[in-house]
């Protein structure tokens, strides 16, 4: 194959080959008697390597560590890895579509970017002006997102979502908007939100309560008022004693 050939089969350009070529990456080929490169099949798999490397986000020189551990290979156990790298990709991609078909599914207004089954658990909650349920909403997006939230967490659930006393306590904490962080009402409400949460649901809890990290504790507890935020940190500390029980 000539350069042209195998930038097209491989979907590069032949500038960039030159590049590898140029920095030590892409092993120069064999020339013709015209002076033309002359690329093998083995050219082209280490190409194809090289821009699955660079795709996934590896510099050129984590990109040069991986191939020199893979030098030697025999060219099919080459092939079987790209293969199945490929078979990753699809199966990725078709989740991917998956969750789009149930976002463009959805009613007019409705579509969210989260999973099919914290949508589910999202329509079982009545609607609400409450800030403070609005708020529970978008952490359970972000988490969902992030891949720290699952089914079995949404599951468990799912009867507190559907339970309409709860959207009391919604209220009782957006009430605690403009207060000091030392109000009366700030543990006996703190322990009725965790009264509401069903046992099962702790079964779903990282045992260190925190399923995003600090960072996300400390990002979530900034976004409410002083009293409000209090409420919620309580809950936090005793979610975590309880999943330690």
């Amino acid at each position: 194959m000539r350069i042209g050939e195998i930038a097209a089969l491989v979907g590069v350009t032949t500038r960039a080959i030159r590049h590898y070529h140029h920095v030590g990456l892409l092993p120069e080929p064999e020339r013709r008697s015209n002076g033309y490169r002359a690329y093998s099949v083995r050219d082209a798999v280490l190409l194809a390597r090289v821009r699955r490397l660079t795709e996934l986000g590896l510099s050129l020189d984590e990109v040069r560590d991986v191939l020199a551990d893979d030098a030697g290979r025999e060219l099919a156990d080459v092939l079987e890895e790209l293969d199945a790298d490929l078979a990753r990709q699809e199966a990725e991609l078709a989740e991917r579509r998956r969750r789009l078909a149930v976002l463009l599914a959805a009613p007019p207004g409705e579509n969210e970017p989260v999973s099919p089954a914290l949508a589910a658990l999202l329509a079982k909650a009545p609607k609400t002006a409450s800030p403070s349920a609005a708020m529970d909403r978008e952490h359970l997006t972000l988490l969902d997102v992030s891949g720290a939230a699952g089914e079995e967490l949404y599951a468990a659930l799912a009867p507190l979502a559907a339970d309409p006393s709860v959207l009391a306590l919604y209220e009782r904490l957006d009430e605690l908007a403009g207060a000091p962080v030392d109000d009366p009402r700030i543990p006996a409400l703190a322990a009725e939100l965790v009264a509401a949460v069903p046992d099962e649901a702790f079964a779903a809890i990282p045992a260190d309560g925190r399923p995003a990290g600090e960072g996300f504790t400390q990002a979530l507890l900034a976004a409410y008022a002083p009293a409000q935020a209090e409420v919620v940190r309580r809950v936090m500390e005793a979610f975590m004693e309880r999943g330690r029980g």
